[in-house]
């Protein structure tokens, strides 16, 4: 259907707009975006893939300019420190400077908290599926599903609404029971269930509470974090940690209920479902949890995006209670597909022209290699000439700042004297121009040394 409503738009003559958090659908449909971004609204011509490529390049500008910032006003502050009085219209408008810099606001950028996840030890028996079925009054849903789930597996089932993917899943949480067939589960597998609707909340409950309930710290590879580095780094805030549930919109709601889930630091998550009201940032920062995480993931998804990004193998709903098995993620999942289909046909036309037909390929195929996360940066260091200019800098500006406090000097005890005045007038623009150069390369040396700093950590 959303393939079918893709071409239709494309092919459309007039003007669309839309609310959606599907970004295959966005990469493949629309030419701008416009983005809400902390209340403000930034306007992209592109598509989702070059968007994200766009809002990268944003906020490392913003991020530099800030650097800047920050730099010119550490040495403001050392330049007022040491005494300086707003004597001259010069020192004036330093100080001016200065106070406008400490007025200035940093960019408010997303939580980079970097989480490695971990999970409970598996033993030999996972999640077991015997014979499954399950019917409602003629409606075959699930017809002899027969399954073994190995340890770290990824599953992604989808289906037309009402196939029955909620009610596998629901099985294997334990909240519905099947007409025939068992559901094991082992002895050391811990169950996170995320269901469509978000259950009951105390509204009155703190956000942080509501969290703590659970658990106070989430265990990662590194030790534990926090339930509130947990919170802020699925964008609740400080301040909204300490709010009323009922302070919260619907899809907050949503996101702070999936923390919830996270929390029981379970080693089996099953989610259906997930992307309903779910933003596509929250989703991102799930991606990278998942993709961390050392256990199953079950999920119940019409977001071929976050299927891509998750899991390893596709079970689809083929409308007659039987589930048929897809190796790799949505798109692997798609060529494999088209294949079989194509070579169907093959063998149709074969065996209506008297031809033996190829036998039947084996089931699925490898996975398209991908790396959606390998992003190697270049050491960065200094040159011998840079380290020297590093060193000495400080010095430097302190220098001429000192000249250009004489000359101004100079240029007062002359004032009389037309011919000497131009001379100084001139050698205090050349030592301005100098100091303005200096101050620049200050704020790159500065900044490549934090940056090289960083690096050690």
């Amino acid at each position: 259907m959303l393939t079918w409503l893709e071409d239709y738009l494309n092919r459309y003559k007039g003007t669309v707009i839309m609310v959606t958090h599907d970004r295959y659908f966005l990469d493949r449909v629309s030419n701008r975006i416009l983005e809400l971004d902390h209340g403000k609204i930034y306007s992209y011509e592109a598509n989702y893939s070059k968007f994200l490529e766009l809002k990268v390049q944003r906020e490392e500008m913003a991020l530099a300019t800030e650097r800047k910032r920050q730099s010119v006003l550490r040495m403001e502050l050392e330049w007022a420190k040491r005494g300086c009085r707003a004597r001259s219209t010069k020192q004036r408008a330093r100080l001016e400077r200065l106070e406008a810099l400490k007025a200035g606001k940093a960019p408010v950028s997303d939580a980079t908290l970097e989480i490695e996840a971990t999970a409970a030890r598996m033993g030999r028996k996972t999640v077991e599926l015997h014979h499954i079925s399950k019917r409602y009054g003629e409606k075959v849903l699930i017809d002899d599903f027969d399954y073994i789930v190995l340890k770290n597996q990824r599953l992604g089932i989808i289906g037309p609404n009402g196939c029955g993917k909620s009610t596998l899943i629901k099985i294997i949480a334990g909240l519905i029971e099947p007409d025939s067939g068992s559901v094991e589960i082992g002895e050391t597998i811990q169950l996170g269930y995320f269901a469509q609707e978000v259950p009951d909340m105390n509204t009155e409950q703190r956000v942080i509470d509501y969290i703590k309930d659970v658990a106070e710290y989430l265990p990662t590879k590194d030790g534990k974090i926090s339930a509130s580095q947990m919170l802020e780094r699925f964008l609740f805030t400080p301040e909204m940690q300490y709010a009323p549930v009922s302070k919260l919109s619907g899809g907050e709601k949503k996101r702070l209920y999936l923390l919830k889930v996270i929390f029981t630091g379970a080693n089996v998550y099953l989610f259906d479902e997930l992307s309903n009201d779910i933003d596509i940032q929250t989703l991102t920062i799930l991606e990278d949890f998942l993709n961390s995480f050392p256990g199953i993931v079950i999920t119940v998804s019409h977001d071929r995006y976050f299927l891509d990004n998750v899991v390893d193998r596709i079970f689809e709903f083929d409308g007659n209670g039987h589930l048929q098995q897809y190796e790799g993620g949505y798109t692997d999942y798609l060529e494999t597909k088209q294949k079989r289909t194509s070579q169907e046909t093959s063998e149709s036309g074969n065996a209506l022209f008297g031809k033996s037909g190829k036998g039947k390929s084996e089931e699925g195929s490898s996975k398209s290699s991908r790396d959606w996360k390998q992003n190697r940066k270049t050491k960065l260091k200094f040159s011998y000439k840079e380290q020297k200019e590093f060193e000495t800098i400080d010095d430097d500006i302190a220098h001429l700042e000192d000249g250009i406090a004489a000359l101004e000097a100079e240029i007062l005890a002359n004032a009389t004297n037309p011919g000497k005045l131009n001379e100084l007038m001139r050698e205090k623009e050349k030592a301005e121009h100098a100091l303005e150069e200096k101050m620049n390369r200050w704020v790159y040396l500065n900044d490549l040394a934090e940056k090289i700093e960083s690096q050690k950590g």
